[in-house]
């Protein structure tokens, strides 16, 4: 009889501290990849999705972590995707949708088809993953769908002619979508980085204040998706207070700034 006792109340123990599941898009590399590492070790299981199938293949040595390679701009493949997570992970409790492109070379002047690439890639690719788990969570009333703007998206900036307004229709977008989600019980959240080392940020050929790690973004995304209720998770706080600060400047200040700034 105490045997039983004991089975039973293992599996209560058990059942309460279910594995919790994650979905991240654009983990093959930078910011997504150590998200992806960082919750894997948390002991989370972590289903991960990029176009490069081969460095998805080399996160998936970790046991926690599960490769579903995806092109964004593909709309039925986003859809295919997510119901085999669905049927290989049973649940979700939290998306990260964290795919980007970015080339500065090509934002010096204005390129349309550049600019189009970026905006399917950065914001219309974005906006199909919440689609394709919009149901689920819903339906559902709980979760959580994260999307990884960037400070990038806070106020027009210089050579950014796409990659910034992409940004900005990100959390435009996270900012509306967070009212009719919130109905249903399903918390919305952005991610606006500042500068993190990655080989997106390689590209750049300025100084970049407050450069950090990957890691260091990755513990900064975590703590905010797991260990706190904010709408917009940004870091580090140095940078992204003083753009917030920016942010707010009637337009003849800012381009003041921003253009001596630009000049030194």
């Amino acid at each position: 009889m105490i045997n039983i006792y004991y089975s039973l109340l293992k599996y209560k123990l058990y059942m309460s501290e279910k594995q919790k599941k994650i979905w991240i898009t654009g983990a093959s590399s930078g910011i997504g990849k150590s998200v992806a590492e960082k919750f894997a070790n948390e002991g989370w299981k972590v289903a991960v999705s990029a176009r490069r199938k081969e460095l998805l293949d080399e996160l998936a040595k970790n046991p926690n972590i599960v490769s579903f390679p995806l092109d964004v701009t593909d709309r039925n493949q986003i859809n295919e995707v997510f119901q085999n997570i669905l049927n290989n992970f049973g649940d979700l409790d939290i998306c990260l949708f964290s795919s980007g492109t970015y080339e500065p070379k090509d934002e010096q002047n204005i390129d349309p088809d550049k600019i189009k690439n970026v905006i399917n890639v950065n914001f219309l690719g974005v906006i199909d993953c919440v689609k394709s788990v919009e149901s689920y969570f819903k339906d559902r009333k709980s979760g959580h769908i994260s999307i990884v703007s960037s400070i990038a998206g806070y106020r027009g900036l210089p050579n950014s002619s796409g990659y910034g307004p992409s940004k900005a229709a990100l959390t435009n977008f996270s900012e509306s979508i967070y009212f009719d989600f919130k109905k249903f019980g399903v918390r919305v959240s952005v991610v606006s980085p500042g500068f993190i080392k990655t080989p997106l940020t390689d590209k750049n050929e300025f100084p970049m204040p407050f450069l950090k790690t990957p890691e260091y973004a990755a513990e900064k995304i975590f703590n905010g998706l797991v260990k706190s209720s904010a709408f917009e998770i940004h870091f580090p706080k140095g940078l992204t207070l003083t753009l917030k600060f920016l942010r707010i400047l009637p337009y003849k200040l800012y381009l003041f700034l921003v253009d001596k700034l630009v000049k030194r």
